[in-house]
């Protein structure tokens, strides 16, 4: 059995791998010159870096067991801070009492608190929210969702909080409430189980991309390929089946099984036999680009946390991350930080068009504005742009991947999966979940494992042990 996987992320890999060692040849091939997907590492300036912050949390003890066997002992539990600048001043995330009543002050943050209990009474849709407004505000409360999420998340998005589907907040906070974040506030012991609390996580000495080019050696070893630098044009479907893939200069490869983590719009508009209906509708369908600038700082101390959520109007980047409170393996000695500035957009938007030097130069600027960096100890820039890397959750866009995924699922011998592979705002676990269940699939012969429902259902994916409770295993 030939089996071709498009793409080398966590998702393609991860399935690639266990196909592997089952025995069953694999292709892989990934358009970039290295492995990772959005979690890569590299060499900048001397240390290394990811493509912006990528942390590894799971509660499925499968999911940690696979990241353990490409990690070893090589990795280091990381204390998280993560905070909110919002109106000059920094929030602590998760919400400390203290921490919020100062910053904003005992009025608005008694208004915070009359603005959560009046939603309980008085929510929008209350129980049948559409939107990302409704669901959050109805959940914490205008107020909150006002300073916390509004700014941030439009910023992401380029759309209205109105026009993003309430499907976003469900997927990503569902299990979170106010009274979490209250009794997490007042009580700080550490003992909330959500992922968007937790103080520590999981992290490779060298990088989050690190395990990924693990498994992309075991691939190798167990007799199967890694094709860099070989992007894939399209998919070979005849008589409702998937038979190969498409190269680049219009060449067919046969295949008994292709397995595509590509862009799930795109792939879909490669098959003709899925017609114009469907592939307009895919079409329609749109993500969002990343633009990442490094910055070289000539100072070690410029603030603890890992990343940064920005909610400042004043600037147009969203979040900022520092390399330099990860892991001390990846500085290699030098005494500079590397901050990480990340910039969101459309392909028709200007700064998406905005060459490398126009990008270092607005990012120097904006992290001037910020108060955290002086002009004169930033050195050196660089730009990575990401294309296609975020699907747009636009209100409704679920009922057009309703008949979408059923035209998909049509095609025998193809599998969807991972972020930009199944139009899912996925973390690398639930992209290693759907690798592992995919080559489950493959080996068993029929589709038992509903690949769709990954990430869509918070007690489904969250029904096991954390690595952190668990991390003696790997000691």
């Amino acid at each position: 059995m030939n089996v071709a996987v498009i793409g080398a992320g966590p998702a393609g890999l991860t399935c690639a791998l266990k196909l592997a060692e089952a025995g069953i040849h694999v292709d892989v091939y990934e358009s970039d010159s290295t492995v990772g997907g959005m979690t890569k590492s590299f060499e900048l300036w001397g240390q290394q870096v990811d493509l912006g912050p990528h942390r590894f949390f799971s509660k499925d003890d499968r999911i940690n067991n696979f990241w353990l066997e490409q990690v070893g002992k090589d990795y280091i539990m990381v204390d998280r801070l993560t905070r909110i600048y919002y109106n000059k001043k920094f929030f602590l995330y998760p919400v400390k009492a203290m921490n919020a009543l100062v910053n904003l002050g005992f009025f608005k943050a008694l208004a915070c608190i009359f603005s959560y209990f009046k939603a309980q009474i008085f929510g929008k849709n209350k129980g049948k929210e559409k939107t990302f407004e409704e669901w959050v505000s109805n959940k914490f409360g205008w107020m909150l969702y006002s300073i916390f999420f509004k700014t941030y998340s439009e910023r992401l998005w380029g759309i209205k909080c109105s026009e993003l589907d309430a499907d976003f907040a469900r997927q990503r906070i569902k299990g979170l409430d106010m009274l979490e974040v209250i009794k997490s506030a007042l009580f700080h012991s550490g003992g909330t189980k959500h992922k968007t609390l937790l103080e520590q996580f999981a992290y490779p000495k060298m990088g989050g991309g690190v395990p990924y080019e693990t498994v992309a050696r075991k691939i190798k070893d167990a007799g199967s390929n890694v094709y860099l630098n070989s992007p894939i044009k399209g998919i070979d479907v005849k008589d409702g089946k998937a038979v190969g893939v498409v190269l680049p200069d219009g060449k067919k490869k046969a295949y008994d099984y292709v397995v595509s983590t590509a862009p799930f719009t795109e792939m879909l508009c490669s098959i003709d036999e899925l017609g114009n209906d469907i592939h307009e509708l895919a079409r329609s369908l749109v993500y969002r680009n990343t633009t990442l600038v490094y910055l070289e700082v000539a100072r070690k101390d410029i603030f603890k946390d890992n990343w940064i959520y920005v909610h400042d109007t004043n600037v147009t980047f969203g979040r900022m991350t520092n390399f330099r409170n990860w892991s001390p393996y990846m500085l290699n000695g030098k005494d500079t930080a590397i901050l990480c500035l990340e910039y969101w957009s459309y392909d028709g938007d200007a700064l998406w068009n905005y060459d490398d030097a126009q990008m270092v130069a607005l990012a120097k600027e904006e992290i001037v504005k910020t108060g955290l960096v002086r002009a004169e100890e930033l050195k050196d820039g660089y730009v990575i742009k990401m294309h296609r890397s975020y699907p747009v959750y636009n209100t409704g866009y679920q009922e057009k991947m309703n008949v979408l995924q059923a035209a998909a699922d049509k095609i025998q011998n193809l599998a969807f999966i991972g972020r930009n592979g199944s139009f899912k705002y996925n973390n690398q676990d639930h992209s290693i979940l759907m690798g592992l269940l995919c080559a489950d699939n493959i080996m068993a012969g029929d589709r038992h494992n509903n690949l769709w429902n990954v990430n869509t259902d918070y007690d489904y994916q969250e029904g096991g042990k954390s690595l952190e409770s668990d991390k003696a295993a790997a000691q």
